[in-house]
C-alpha cells in the first residue's frame, strides 16, 4: 500500500512539474508580443564573473545571485530576455550551480514573461546532446539554449525534443577568431561556411523553434543572412563593449516580427562596481530600451 501511494504522489508531482514547464514556455508569438508590450528587444547578459562584483556584495552567502537579484530587480521591466552565461556559473563549482538555479527560479517570480537563454554552446553526440538537454530544460527550466552546431543534426536534435523549447545555433560569432573558419568558402557551393550552417539546418527545424547568433560586430552581414533566413529571430551579442552598433544591426536585421534579441552584457552589469552599481544598470538599459523602441517605431512593429 505504502509502494503504491508513493507512486501516486510520484506521478501527481511529475505531471505538475511538466505542467509549470508548459505554463513557462514561450513561442514566437508570445515573445513577439513581449517585445511590443516592452517596446524593447534587450536580453541582459547575466555575466556576473565573482572577480569584478562589488566587494560589498562578497561578504554574503551567495554574492552572485545576491548581484544578479539586483540587476534583475533593476532591468526586468526594460528587457525582454536574460541570457546567463554558464562559465562564470560552472567556474565555480557547486555553487556556481546553485546561483544559477536560483537565478532563474528569481527571474520566473519576478516576470513569468521573460525568455531565459542558457548562453552553454553544447553540442555531442546524440545521447550526450539529450543530458544536456535535460538539464537545460528539464532541470533548470531554460526556455533556449546555445548550440554549436558543427556536429551536425544529430547533436542538435535531441535540443528540439521539447515543445516550445528553442534551439539557438552559433552561426556567425562576434569574436575575431570567427574568422578563422567562419569564413571559409565551399568552392563547388560557393557558400561560406556560416551560410552552409544557415541553410542545412532548415531541415532540422523552423522559425518557432530555432534561433540564430549572429553578432553585431557582423552587422553588415545581417543583410545577405536575411536572403537565407527572412523569419527566424536572432540572437545578437556584440552591441556596447564589444562595438557593435545598435542602428546598424537594426536596419539589416529586422523582420516583421522584430526577429532580434539584442544583448548586452558588460555594459549594464558592470557600469558600476560601487553600492550603486543595480542604479547604473537600469540606467544603461534603459537608454539601450529607449533606443530600441524609436527602432520599433520607425519599423513600424508599434
Amino acid at each position: 500500500m505504502k509502494a503504491e501511494l508513493k507512486i501516486i504522489i510520484y506521478q501527481s508531482l511529475t505531471t505538475f512539474y511538466l505542467l509549470l514547464i508548459t505554463i513557462y514556455t514561450m513561442n514566437r508569438e508570445q515573445l513577439f508580443n513581449q517585445i511590443k508590450t516592452k517596446r524593447s528587444f534587450l536580453c541582459v547578459g547575466l555575466d556576473t564573473d565573482i572577480l569584478k562584483i562589488p566587494d560589498f556584495l562578497k561578504t554574503t552567502g551567495d554574492p552572485v545571485f545576491a548581484f544578479n537579484k539586483e540587476i534583475i530587480d533593476a532591468t526586468h521591466d526594460l528587457c525582454v530576455a536574460y541570457k546567463p552565461n554558464m562559465a562564470f556559473y560552472e567556474s565555480q563549482g557547486v555553487k556556481g550551480w546553485e546561483a544559477l538555479e536560483k537565478t532563474v527560479n528569481y527571474i520566473r517570480q519576478k516576470d513569468k514573461n521573460i525568455f531565459i537563454i542558457a548562453d552553454a554552446k553544447r553540442g555531442d553526440i546524440g545521447n550526450t546532446s539529450n543530458l544536456y538537454a535535460r538539464a537545460f530544460f528539464d532541470y533548470m527550466d531554460f526556455d533556449a539554449v546555445t548550440v554549436a552546431p558543427y556536429m551536425g543534426e544529430d547533436s542538435v536534435k535531441p535540443f528540439m525534443t521539447y515543445p516550445e523549447k528553442w534551439v539557438i545555433l552559433l552561426a556567425l560569432t562576434s569574436n575575431k577568431g570567427a574568422f578563422d573558419f567562419q569564413f571559409l568558402k565551399d568552392e563547388k557551393s560557393g557558400d561560406l561556411l556560416f551560410e552552409s550552417v544557415l541553410k542545412t539546418s532548415q531541415n532540422w527545424g523552423d522559425a518557432n523553434n530555432m534561433m540564430y547568433v549572429v553578432g553585431a560586430t557582423k552587422a553588415e552581414k545581417l543583410e545577405d543572412i536575411r536572403k537565407i533566413i527572412p523569419d527566424h529571430f536572432l540572437l545578437v551579442p556584440g552591441i556596447g563593449a564589444q562595438g557593435g552598433s545598435l542602428e546598424e544591426v537594426a536596419r539589416y536585421g529586422m523582420n516583421d516580427h522584430c526577429g532580434m534579441l539584442v544583448n548586452s552584457s558588460r555594459q549594464i552589469i558592470y557600469a558600476s562596481n560601487g553600492k550603486d552599481f543595480a542604479e547604473k544598470a537600469r540606467n544603461e538599459a534603459m537608454n539601450l530600451q529607449v533606443d530600441m523602441e524609436e527602432l520599433l517605431l520607425e519599423a513600424e512593429l508599434l
